[in-house]
């Protein structure tokens, strides 16, 4: 699949820093890496209450100072796309993470695909989600 422009999960981040060749390899081919300020807030909500805050931390910086990735942060145009996500979810009774509805949000905003390996963006009518040919989790 040819794709210039992605928004990367939390746990996309996760999995390439741990080294998953597949996710990595998909990363490699994108032009541009999205990231959303939400997926930062936990991240470092998980380098708290670990024992490596600093070393991920650094990580991260040097991850968010790429050339190649753009971190979104949320505006009133991403609430207006969170409280449609919300209610359309309530609606059909398949209620998700809320940060994952921010998450989602910002790739409406921003017309890119989410790359992630939580099977419940499913649930969100209209998401434009990437597949891939790794494993994927609920």
């Amino acid at each position: 699949m040819d794709v210039k422009r992605l928004l990367i999960d939390t746990n996309i981040y996760s999995h390439a820093l741990r080294g998953n060749q597949s996710v990595v390899e998909e990363l490699q081919k994108a032009e541009c890496i999205g990231f959303s300020c939400v997926s930062v807030g936990e991240l470092l909500s998980g380098f708290k209450g670990g024992s490596r805050e600093k070393k991920n931390r650094d990580e991260l910086d040097i991850f968010l100072d790429s050339s190649r990735v753009e971190l979104f942060t949320v505006d009133e145009v991403t609430a207006e796309f969170y409280a449609e996500i919300l209610n359309n979810l309530k609606r059909i009774g398949n209620p998700i993470p809320t940060n994952d509805i921010w998450i989602a949000a910002c790739a409406f905003q921003h017309g890119l695909k989410l790359f992630s390996m939580d099977t419940h963006f499913n649930a969100i009518k209209g998401l434009m989600l990437y597949s891939y040919s790794g494993e994927k989790t609920s």
